[in-house]
C-alpha cells in the first residue's frame, strides 16, 4: 500500500470516530471559534473606523490647515488668510466665476447618545454656501438645507442615529442659543455623517470665533502638477503660512492612530485566547490517541508507517480547526457586519460613527489563525501516537 493510500485510509477511520468523541471535538471547534469570532470582530471595528475615514473626500478636492497643525481642531485661519486662498489660480471655479472654496469652522457641543446622559464630543462644521457644490456627494434625505444667517442645522444620518435630539424639527440647545435641525444628509458613509452642519458666519457668532478652522476647495488641476503649482502659490505669499493636503491623504492620518490601536487590541486578546484554544486543541487530541492506542497500534504492526499516521492526526486536528474558524467567522458576520457604533477620533476628539465591515480578508485572516492554532494542538499528539512503540500500545490497551 502506498504512503498515499495509508494516509488516506487512516484519515477517513479518524474522521469517522469523531462523532464518538464528541464532546471533546466541540472543546476545539467551540474555543477556535472563540477565538476567531473574538478576533474578526475587534479588527472589523478597527475596518469599519479606517474605511469611513478613508471614504471621506475626493483626490479632487484639498484641505488647507494652518502650517504645523495636524488635524481641524489645532488649526487656525484668519478671515484674510481664507480669502487670499480662495483667490488662488490652482482653485476651480463654478459656472459664474466664483471660487469652489468653503472655509470652514469645526467645534463640538455636547449631546448624549440615546438613551444615555452622559455627553459626547458631537462635531458642528460651520460651512460657506460654495461647499454643497465642493462636496458634491453630500445629499439631503429629509428635509432640507439650512438658510444663511440662521440658527438652523442639518445633521448627518449616522450622528441622528447614534445621538439624541437631532431627529428633523427638533431643537437643540448649546453655546446658549437653540438651533433648529431642518434637514439630516448622507455622504456615501463618510465621516460627514458623523457631524452637524451649520453656516460658517452664524456659527462663528455663536462659538465667539473669528477665524476658521480650515479651507476646502475644489482643484482646478487634479493632477499632482496642479496640486504642486498649488501649493508653490501659497509658498510664495508671505501672508500665508498655510499646508495643503488632498482630502483622502488627510482622512487616512486621521484614521492612522485608532486604526493602530485596534489592530494591537484585537490581536493581543486573539492571541491570549489562541493559547488556551491551543490547550485545549492539545488536550483533545491527546485524549483521542489514548482512545485509539489499539487501533494504532493494530495498524503499525500490519505495516501502516508512522507517517501516514502523524499526517492522519494533523489532518483531522486541522478539520476541526478549519470547522471552529468557519463558525466563528459566521458569527462575525452575522452579528457583526454592518452593526453601528461611534467612538472617539483621538485626533480631533470627536465622536466618529461607523459601521462594522467584516470584509473577505478578515475572514480569511480568521481562517489562517484557526488553521494555525489547529497545527499548533496537532503536531504534538500526532507525534507521539507515530513514536509510541506498537508493544507498549497493545499491553497498555
Amino acid at each position: 500500500m502506498t504512503w498515499l493510500n495509508q494516509v488516506v485510509q487512516i484519515t477517513l477511520v479518524n474522521l469517522m470516530n469523531v462523532p464518538r468523541r464528541l464532546g471533546t471535538s466541540l472543546v476545539v471547534v467551540v474555543g477556535i471559534a472563540g477565538v476567531v469570532g473574538v478576533l474578526v470582530s475587534v479588527l472589523a471595528m478597527g475596518e469599519g473606523f479606517r474605511h469611513t475615514l478613508a471614504s471621506t473626500g475626493r483626490p479632487t478636492r484639498v484641505i488647507m490647515l494652518r502650517a504645523g497643525s495636524d488635524a481641524e481642531m489645532s488649526s487656525g485661519i484668519a478671515r484674510d488668510q481664507a480669502t487670499v486662498l480662495g483667490s488662488l489660480p490652482g482653485v476651480a471655479r463654478d459656472g459664474a466665476g466664483r471660487p469652489l472654496v468653503s472655509a470652514e469652522l469645526f467645534v463640538m457641543v455636547d449631546l448624549p447618545r440615546h438613551g444615555q446622559t452622559d455627553p459626547n464630543n458631537v462635531p458642528v462644521r460651520g460651512v460657506q454656501p460654495a461647499a454643497f457644490a465642493i462636496r458634491d456627494e453630500v445629499r439631503i434625505v429629509e428635509g432640507r438645507r439650512f438658510e444663511r444667517g440662521v440658527r438652523e442645522v442639518i445633521v448627518g444620518r449616522k450622528a441622528a442615529r447614534e445621538f439624541a435630539g437631532l431627529g428633523v424639527g427638533s431643537r437643540i440647545a448649546f453655546r446658549d442659543s437653540d438651533w433648529t435641525v431642518v434637514g439630516m444628509f448622507e455622504s456615501g458613509g463618510d465621516v460627514h455623517e458623523s457631524e452637524i452642519w451649520a453656516d460658517a458666519e452664524v456659527a462663528m457668532s455663536a462659538f465667539r470665533r473669528s477665524g476658521f478652522q480650515s479651507v476646502t476647495a475644489t482643484l482646478a488641476d487634479p493632477s499632482q502638477a496642479g496640486l504642486d503649482a498649488l501649493k508653490a502659490s501659497i509658498a510664495r505669499d508671505r501672508r500665508l503660512s498655510i499646508n495643503a493636503l488632498r482630502e483622502p491623504e488627510y482622512y487616512a492620518k486621521q484614521a492612522s492612530i485608532l486604526s493602530r490601536l485596534i489592530g494591537v487590541l484585537g490581536y493581543s486578546v486573539a492571541t491570549f485566547m489562541a493559547i488556551g484554544a491551543t490547550f485545549g486543541a492539545l488536550n483533545c487530541m491527546y485524549s483521542a490517541i489514548a482512545s485509539r492506542q489499539t487501533e494504532i497500534a493494530t495498524l503499525r504492526a500490519i505495516g501502516f508507517g508512522g507517517a501516514p499516521v502523524v499526517v492522519s492526526v494533523m489532518i483531522e486536528a486541522l478539520a476541526l480547526a478549519l470547522v471552529g474558524g468557519a463558525l466563528g467567522g459566521a458569527l462575525a458576520y452575522i452579528y457583526c457586519d454592518g452593526a453601528s457604533l461611534s467612538t472617539l477620533n483621538f485626533n480631533t476628539f470627536s465622536q466618529v460613527a461607523f459601521d462594522f465591515r467584516v470584509t473577505a480578508g478578515l475572514l480569511v485572516q480568521g481562517l489562517v489563525c484557526a488553521l494555525l492554532i489547529g497545527a499548533a494542538g496537532g503536531l504534538l499528539p500526532a507525534i507521539r501516537a507515530a513514536r509510541l512503540p506498537v508493544t507498549v500500545a497493545l499491553r497498555t490497551a
